[in-house]
């Protein structure tokens, strides 16, 4: 009497694994941190949090992105390569030029003649005890107009090192520009 045909329960398996094993996944995928999400910036985050205040010093450009550069005793050839570079870099930059200053932060011990030499005319900026010892690996340093230094790029060796270093710069620094409600 109740001799119904058995139904298969293959539709049913089907349908979970495919609501299912996507779930399972992604979860996996997460856990074992294989994927590296929202990390397009090229340039390395600051953290923790530093800024002019915490350096005890004043914003030299408020309201303006910077982009620092310390210059050093004896600016070398990778020196003038990191000058060069930052230069061309703000050149790059085109239309949004005019909400970037390059900043040469120097002491009383920069070689400020070879600015002159490279003919380099970029906002001159006294530096303080805190900032300078912050700044000794001639790396270049991106500040939002708030004050608060964002992201590092460290000094690299060759001129095509250099080259692709000051794109992602540039890459970086539209992203910033783009997304900033400030500046």
């Amino acid at each position: 009497m109740n001799s119904l045909p058995k139904k298969s329960n293959k539709a049913l398996i089907v349908l979970l694994l495919v609501f299912i094993l996507p779930v399972a996944i992604a979860k996996l995928v997460l856990s074992l941190e294989l994927y590296n999400g929202a990390a397009t910036n090229k340039g390395a985050l600051i953290t923790p949090e530093v800024s002019y205040a915490n350096l005890a010093m004043e914003n030299p450009k408020p309201h303006i992105w910077q982009v620092l550069f310390f210059l050093p005793e004896q600016c070398n050839e990778q020196c003038q390569e990191r000058l060069y570079i930052l230069h061309q870099s703000y050149i790059a930059l085109g239309k949004d030029r005019d909400r970037v200053i390059p900043i040469i932060v120097v002491n009383n011990h920069s070689d400020t003649k070879i600015l002159k030499q490279l003919n380099i005319g970029f906002d001159q900026v006294n530096a303080n005890d805190a900032l300078a010892t912050l700044l000794t690996e001639q790396q270049l340093i991106i500040v939002d107009p708030l004050g608060s230094l964002v992201m590092q790029y460290d000094n690299v060796i060759g001129h095509d090192a250099n080259i692709a270093q000051g794109k992602a710069m540039i890459a970086d620094l539209r992203k910033m520009l783009k997304l900033s409600r400030v500046g």
